[in-house]
């Protein structure tokens, strides 16, 4: 062996290139493994997915957790705005696309609002959430005959791998062509957990149904190039937070333990009963009870010793801040926003907190969410409403990348102290910087909107007489008249 560690060091040095590359005592225990994209997941995402359920339904963390992260991604809803030049035309689809959100729900639960919440919620939860465009019949009476299902991860089957005899593969439940294009998902027709007690569960629900890829939205956050499933949001914190749960239980009982033993009395003679002490029990055990007031007379030969248990220490909340503050940063949140605790913060401090968290949730909203989820529904909708002529739009065929133009805002974000961030907007938009529609959308509003009801706003208060101080019409002085100009002699 000596010649191949000469050889090695003549190629790379005496140490390794790399620390972590060493195999050293430090390294010595550190089992690794380099699974790609696909065999990373299809192992180990059904016992992720369990536990992380398991987490969000009993852990009080684990479930704020998911909930800020829905609240802030969503909240109210990512809105469209059409970007259509004709205003007619622009109104009209906004005003079928409102129509049509109160009925986009295939169960009648919520909107489609809520539905993007609902989605994010279970790909938070379970790392992938599958959305399924159902088409409607005309006599169904909604406004666009369109409909959408939230289904959980479930659904799709992982261990369905599969060649096909057209030279098709199947993989976790996917079916790709040769080009690696996804060209259908194959998905039991109820949650396989729920067994005979889902509506439409069949023979039990262990049957899968091919659906082609046009009518499946597959919501999940790729982590790396080549992966086709989803991984849960909390993969990196099952660990911690369940052994947090468990110290935190245990302290908790510990404490209780210690204080429902006011003392304990020590006697010579054992078989001698104590004042106010009880028959024994079937153990035994007979206990001595105390009352307000009481005054206990102690025989010779006995004595009285009151429990003092010990305290958790000093050590026990900042123990408890530091792990949790490991667990926001795992599950990408603040560590306010997981634990609710701001006694620690300022002004500047959560701001700074918050731009960062910001940050991270609009790259999920515009990356992940509009893209994956909002964009392809706008486009289903529209073509449909189209189709059965609930819309009117001349040359749709031949423009209809024109017309599926659309802004996706998100709900506005509230600010600590509102008052600079306004200024701050207003010194912005005077120096050219921004627009009004840009900062408008930057509160979660459609410019337009605004504009039309401060305009509506106005005209009513003309008509009426009534002057505000909120108006700006009337912050300027009247600009002085011009003075009379004098003719001047002709020559």
């Amino acid at each position: 062996m000596g010649w191949i560690g000469t050889i090695k060091r003549r190629v790379f040095g005496g140490t390794p290139t790399y620390d972590g590359a060493g195999l050293g005592r430090r390294t010595l225990a550190w089992t690794v493994a380099n699974p790609g994209a696909v065999a990373a997941l299809a192992y180990t995402q059904k016992q992720l997915r369990a536990k992380s359920r398991d987490l969000v339904r009993r852990n009080a963390w684990a479930a704020a957790g998911i909930e800020a992260f829905v609240a802030n991604a969503i909240g109210t809803g990512i809105k469209p705005q059409s970007m259509v030049e004709d205003a007619a035309q622009r109104e009209t689809i906004q005003r079928l696309w409102w129509d049509w959100c109160e009925a986009a729900d295939s169960a009648g639960l919520t909107d489609f609002y809520g539905l993007q919440s609902l989605a994010c919620r279970a790909m938070l939860e379970g790392g992938e959430a599958i959305v399924r465009l159902r088409w409607r019949r005309p006599e169904d009476g909604l406004p666009v005959a369109l409909q959408i299902q939230v289904l959980e991860a479930e659904h799709l089957p992982l261990a369905m791998n599969r060649e096909l005899q057209n030279g098709n593969v199947i993989r976790a439940g996917i079916e790709f062509d040769r080009l690696g294009r996804r060209v259908a998902y194959h998905l039991y027709r109820s949650h396989p957990n729920d067994g005979g007690l889902a509506p439409m569960s069949g023979s039990g629900g262990v049957e899968t149904v091919r659906v082609d890829a046009s009518e499946v939205i597959h919501l999940f956050r790729p982590l790396r190039p080549g992966q086709i499933r989803g991984e849960p949001w909390l993969a990196r914190a099952l660990v911690k937070l369940n052994e947090l749960d468990q110290y935190d239980d245990a302290e908790l009982v510990r404490k209780k333990t210690a204080a429902m033993f006011a003392g304990f009395i020590t006697r010579l003679a054992p078989e001698d009963n104590l004042m106010g002490e009880g028959l024994s029990d079937a153990n035994g055990v007979a206990l001595a009870g105390l009352e307000p007031g009481t005054l206990q007379i102690l025989e010779p030969g006995e004595d009285i010793k009151f429990s003092a248990p010990a305290d958790v220490g000093s050590s026990y909340a900042e123990f408890m801040r530091q792990q949790f503050r490991a667990v926001a940063a795992a599950m990408g949140i603040t560590y306010e926003m997981l634990t609710g605790d701001l006694t620690q913060v300022n002004y500047s401090s959560i701001r700074a907190g918050l731009l960062e968290f910001r940050r991270r949730c609009e790259v999920i909203q515009h990356g992940v969410i509009v893209h994956q989820l909002c964009r392809p529904i706008w486009r289903a909708w529209m073509d449909q409403a189209v189709l059965e002529g609930s819309l009117t739009l001349p040359g749709y065929s031949r423009r209809r990348r024109e017309y599926q133009v659309a802004k996706w805002i998100p709900q506005g974000w509230q600010w600590v102290d509102p008052q600079k961030e306004f200024n701050a907007m207003k010194l912005a938009i005077r120096a050219g910087l921004t627009s009004r529609s840009e900062a408008i959308s930057a509160y979660g509003y459609d410019a337009e909107d605004v504009d039309r009801e401060i305009a509506t706003d106005n005209a009513r208060a003309d008509a009426l007489g009534l002057v505000f101080d909120s108006d700006p019409r009337h912050d300027q002085a009247p600009a002085a008249a011009p003075p009379p100009q004098t003719e001047q002699p002709t020559e």
